[in-house]
């Protein structure tokens, strides 16, 4: 069964007034709610520079995308929901068929409970006393409500007993705790079977906490798609599934479990699918928790994604659905312009800027594309962009420019409302939407 969320509390962010606050829109549409914005169809030369906007078709293709791949995988998907903090969107991808959103802290967990999400999986252990006894309040408020977190530590699981026990009464829900599997070089998680195993078995034997299943991030393994990254992945999840395999050959799973076994960003989950994917028919509940895939990009994801450039599996290709629009505003010499835009606008540490099309400088002109410029660095607020000195300069001061943009955890948490457009490549794209996040 899918997750559920309130669609009322969705529905009333276009009841909030925009204000100085939101960059992304000019100073005539402040003190007006978004839905009185957006009655107005404004359209994208009626923003300012610099602006972060999304796709509505690349979105909606997206979503639908990896819903049905998983779908045709035998796979649940609890997409990470901290790529884009943004409800609206969390919105979209349960009612694509998620079965939960995935979070990487209790600070993010209390937007998904502003926003009545009811399972949530919190990638991460949570060992402080004052989170864990408002997640116990919360679990004791709404049998709903589902929350599962992590351990990769005996220690870990002392601290979420004690803290626990201190505040629970006798009887009261257990707290769910999938342990986590770690690998050489990789983040958190247990770096072999027997501490993995008794990180399992600690968690059994506990009074307030349930083993309910295995996890791992398997990104932090490898960064590429060569076939030895791919080999070095699909090893990883060979010893987490292990783990898995061992804990319930145990009898450590209650039997009203259904254990998750789930790993999964958006670069390698065909090999999550591959090598996971059998233990669905031993019981288990083969989870993955790609975030990313719903933006997508034009630059890391576009390389390294099984659906990106170069496909490693089945399925449609996934788009770019967010964009990048600045202005030049110096020229101050030859091969060189400056733009407005700089690491406090758009994502940069998974690669720079792309330099896409140029919008139209008058009434009846259409975009262009663009070719032979690269941007060479950013500061906080300004962009370098160069290109072939010799003849005419193909940009000038006041230009307008889209670009292509490199990993969506990155981007999102620049912009709290983030305009969502028609059509990106359209001369004048309409705004049909803003998306507002919370970071």
């Amino acid at each position: 069964m899918t997750a559920s969320y309130d669609a009322a509390a969705v529905a009333a962010l276009a009841d909030q007034q925009v204000s100085w606050q939101d960059k992304a829109l000019p100073p005539a549409f402040w003190g007006r709610t978004v839905a009185e914005v957006l009655a107005d169809k404004p359209r994208l030369s009626g923003l300012p520079t610099p602006l972060l906007t999304l796709s509505a078709p690349g979105l909606e293709h997206n979503v639908a995308t990896m819903a049905r791949w998983c779908a045709e995988h035998g796979v649940e998907l609890a997409p990470h929901g901290k790529t884009t903090m943004a409800p609206a969107l969390w919105a979209s991808q349960l009612e694509a068929g998620a079965w939960a959103i995935t979070l990487a802290n209790v600070f993010q967990l209390g937007v998904a409970r502003a926003y009545g999400v009811s399972r949530v999986m919190i990638a991460n252990s949570v060992i402080s006393p004052l989170q864990l006894r408002w997640i116990a309040d919360e679990l004791a408020a709404d049998e709903a409500f589902e929350v599962t977190v992590w351990a990769d530590s005996v220690r870990t699981v002392e601290l979420l007993e004690a803290a626990r026990a201190a505040y629970v009464e006798p009887g009261a829900r257990q707290l769910d705790v999938l342990v986590e599997v770690g690998g050489k070089g990789g983040r958190t998680g247990a770096r072999d079977a027997g501490t993995a195993l008794a990180v399992g078995r600690a968690i059994a034997d506990s009074s307030t906490l349930r083993l309910a299943g295995v996890a791992g991030y398997e990104g932090a393994i490898a960064h590429g798609a060569d076939e030895a990254g791919l080999e070095h992945v699909r090893a990883y999840l060979r010893d987490l599934a292990e783990v898995h395999t061992r804990l319930q050959a145990d009898n450590l799973y209650d039997a009203d479990v259904v254990p998750v076994v789930s790993a999964g960003g958006s670069a390698y989950f065909e090999q999550v699918a591959e090598v996971l994917g059998p233990l669905g028919k031993s019981g288990a509940r083969v989870v993955l928790r790609s975030g990313a895939y719903i933006a997508h990009d034009d630059g890391y994801y576009r390389e390294v994604s099984p659906l990106g450039a170069t496909p490693r599996t089945d399925g449609d290709r996934l788009v770019p659905a967010m964009h990048g629009w600045i202005r030049i505003t110096s020229q101050p010499e030859p091969g060189l312009a400056i733009f407005d835009a700089g690491k406090r606008d758009l994502p940069f540490d998974e690669g720079l800027p792309e330099p896409q099309l140029l919008r139209p400088r008058s009434a009846g002109e259409a975009v262009s594309k663009l070719g032979g410029m690269t941007v060479t660095k950013v500061n906080d607020q300004h962009g370098f962009l160069a290109f072939e000195a010799d003849g005419v300069a193909p940009l000038v001061i006041g230009d307008e420019l889209r670009v292509g943009l490199s990993h969506p955890c990155t981007a999102f948490d620049k912009w709290g409302l983030i305009p969502v457009i028609d059509d990106p490549d359209a001369d004048d794209p309409v705004v049909v939407d803003l998306i507002r996040t919370f970071f």
